[in-house]
């Protein structure tokens, strides 16, 4: 948990954080755009809040090197950089293997604060309401947890994170604001099977989804996932659930995250049911990305547009 004491760079946090929100309000399509909810939660709750004093950069230098940023050495670059839209900030490496004492780095990330535009994006696809039942996926800092719990009463709140110490960081970071939700640590992967939810959003990616999440996820409840495909990138998927272990969805973006840890190896995505593509993939605005899941089993179709052809047959892009 981080606090900035200072008044003057309390200020400057309050004009970066009005500053990022008036840069997500230009992006034409999710976002903002249609939940105001959203909005008035980003400038309320403060993101440095849940961002440690030592952070990696995720852009590596010449050097090839992480380098850290310390908010006590360099409180103004430090604070810029927790409001830079577009900017994940590691926290973590190799589980933990690596501190920030440690300093640069070339091991891989394994937690972050998420960048505020994914954030956003995310649960604005999400677009929770004050009857849903909510699970997260992955708490990390909890700063996602804290905008999602400006929606969604405690009581019907839980997020799940697989890191012990990262749980409690996360717990006490949130009672510090006054948010109570359930925060528990545990496999995410297995979900939470408390109650049935209406609303599941990830926060690491997945090659497939889990079938204990569509298992828990109560008819047409709304599960947000990145999914790792073929791309280079993940796939921000938004999947409908049809209450019975099923439900078909849709890929609506690319982003970039970490895997969840039961699912870091490899897989052929022959296995995934991923279609042939003659040429580059098509981009998301020119075709729909259509994602079924059935009888324990995922599909991806691609339908419309005048992009490359895709061929109903899975073959692995590895």
């Amino acid at each position: 948990m981080t606090d900035v004491a200072d008044p003057s760079l309390a200020s400057l946090a309050q004009d970066l954080r009005a500053a990022c929100a008036a840069e997500l309000d230009d992006r034409p399509v999710g976002h903002f755009n249609g939940r105001p909810w959203l909005r008035e939660a980003f400038l309320r709750v403060p993101r440095e809040h849940f961002v440690p004093d030592q952070v990696w950069w995720p852009t590596a230098r010449d050097d090839g090197l992480h380098h850290v940023i310390d908010r006590h050495e360099r409180p103004r670059a430090w604070l810029k950089g927790v409001y830079q839209p577009g900017a994940s900030l590691i926290t973590q490496v190799a589980d933990g293997a690596v501190s920030p004492q440690d300093g640069p780095t070339d091991q891989p990330f394994t937690s972050a604060v998420s960048c505020s535009a994914v954030v956003v994006d995310m649960l604005h696809y999400l677009d929770p309401g004050l009857d849903d039942v909510a699970l997260e996926i992955g708490t990390g800092s909890g700063y996602s947890t804290a905008l999602l719990a400006h929606a969604v009463r405690p009581e019907n709140l839980v997020t799940i994170e697989i890191d012990e110490q990262l749980a409690d960081r996360a717990r006490e970071s949130l009672a510090a604001l006054g948010l109570h939700p359930t925060v528990a640590a545990g496999d995410g992967e297995l979900g939470h099977p408390s109650r049935r939810f209406t609303r599941i959003i990830s926060t690491a990616a997945v090659y497939e989804i889990p079938r204990a999440w569509l298992d828990q996820a109560a008819p047409g409840a709304i599960v947000v996932t990145p999914l790792h495909g073929p791309f280079g990138h993940d796939a921000l998927l938004r999947l409908v659930a049809d209450g019975h272990g099923g439900g078909i969805g849709r890929l609506v973006t690319g982003v970039a995250f970490m895997k969840m840890r039961g699912q870091r190896a490899s897989r052929a995505f022959d296995e995934l049911g991923w279609p042939t593509v003659d040429g580059p993939w098509p981009a998301y605005a020119d075709v729909v990305y259509q994602f079924r899941m059935h009888n324990g089993r995922q599909t991806i179709h691609i339908h419309g547009g005048s992009s490359p052809s895709a061929s109903m047959t899975p073959r692995s892009t590895l």
